[in-house]
């Protein structure tokens, strides 16, 4: 099942999206999720290893079968969703408090994703939020090159209360405008795209329900990549309270 959702008056061609969605048998309980979904462009981080520099698993590592999983990353036994545990605390990137288990986009040569905003480009996505203690964002595109700034350019937000909302960044300096977008309960399947189009809008589906966000151009220097899975956004001295995220259709789309 594809996620694409057109929005506009203009017609656009679209690349073969680059990801994975369920085969035709449905997802296999019984291999890593390497087996379901094709994370050949994608590197893992977890909330695990040396303080301000959490562990990575190379594309190359994810790939197959008997690919890389762990207790924060692996296929649901049940459902066959690939499934990302960020627990409360955890180990951190530099430049955040929160613990995660989350994918960050690559490129086929295996360097990290770093695309210009021209163009059109979308991230797909459905999941269920299995829990949260608070708050968790579930895709993102984030800053890449281009200068200093360490911010994403939109954030989408799962919150306990059930609100999925939508985090734009004011400026590469800080500040986000939240916007809520949308409402499911804890455990329901949903879904999204996170797309750029035109170089200067984000367009932003959530269970068919489109909505449109400018783009300041005081992002323009920048290059960005998308970001899925679970990413805590509350965090304690608690190693069993935290945010479990199961995925079961994750595309990108590039064109």
């Amino acid at each position: 099942m594809q996620l694409w959702t057109c929005t506009g008056g203009t017609n656009q061609q679209w690349n073969p999206p680059t990801g994975s969605t369920p085969p035709a048998g449905g997802l296999n309980p019984a291999v890593s999720p390497g087996g379901n979904f094709d994370l050949s462009r994608w590197q893992l981080q977890e909330p695990v290893g040396s303080p301000g520099s959490p562990t990575t698993v190379s594309s190359a590592a994810l790939q197959g079968p008997n690919g890389f999983h762990d207790a924060y990353f692996y296929t649901d036994g049940g459902d066959g969703a690939m499934t990302f545990w960020a627990p409360e605390k955890g180990v951190t990137t530099p430049n955040s408090h929160y613990a995660r288990s989350e994918l960050r986009e690559m490129n086929p040569n295996g360097g990290a994703a770093d695309w210009a905003l021209a163009g059109s480009h979308r991230l797909a996505a459905t999941l269920r939020v299995v829990s949260v203690t608070s708050n968790v964002c579930v895709g993102q595109i984030h800053l890449g090159s281009g200068g200093s700034s360490t911010k994403p350019l939109i954030e989408l937000y799962y919150r306990a209360s059930g609100d999925i909302v939508a985090g734009v960044e004011n400026s590469p300096d800080g500040g986000q405008t939240t916007h809520t977008v949308g409402h499911v309960a804890v455990g329901a399947k949903w879904s999204y795209t996170i797309a750029v189009s035109g170089g200067n809008t984000i367009d932003l589906t959530v269970n068919g329900s489109t909505t449109h966000y400018p783009i300041p151009s005081s992002f323009n220097a920048y290059h960005q990549y998308f970001k899925a899975g679970s990413y805590n956004q509350s965090s304690s001295d608690s190693t069993t309270k935290g945010a479990r995220v199961a995925f079961y259709a994750l595309t990108v789309n590039h064109g």
